[in-house]
């Protein structure tokens, strides 16, 4: 492109890679200030057998899929999601261990799950933390 970054969608998956493993490097997103940097993504497992290119496209195209962009993102969505939701939990946890009495808010319920009490019933079922 006109930065000089390679174009979004670029992977590598020869060469650099381990041979023993499915790793890939891809740059998914363009480089609109400074320079893109890639992704090294792992396949841990792969259930489906999905070929390392129908792998390599469905990575590409999650990284269309997130909500807060017009464009493409350098990871896929579930990942950032994931990240974003521990750190909204992180921060409702903090909130609530410096609460001024002393008691903590945050509980196991019967599942063994945590749970929040703070949020509010009509969004706990949603993505608030997005």
């Amino acid at each position: 492109d006109n930065s000089g970054n390679v174009l979004p969608g670029t992977v590598v998956d020869t060469d650099i890679c381990d041979p023993h493993y499915h790793d890939f490097y891809m740059v998914s997103h363009a480089g609109i200030k400074g320079t893109s940097s890639p992704v090294h993504y792992h396949v841990l497992v792969d259930e489906n057998g999905f070929s390392p290119d129908c792998l390599q496209l469905l990575t590409y195209r999650f990284c269309y899929l997130y909500c807060r962009a017009t464009r493409s993102i350098s990871i896929p969505p579930p990942a950032y999601y994931a990240h974003l939701a521990a750190f909204r939990g992180r921060m409702l946890l903090d909130l609530e261990d410096k609460s001024s009495d002393g008691r903590s808010d945050v509980s196991l319920d019967s599942t063994g799950d945590l749970s929040l009490s703070d949020v509010h019933g009509a969004i706990k079922s949603t993505m608030f933390y997005v």
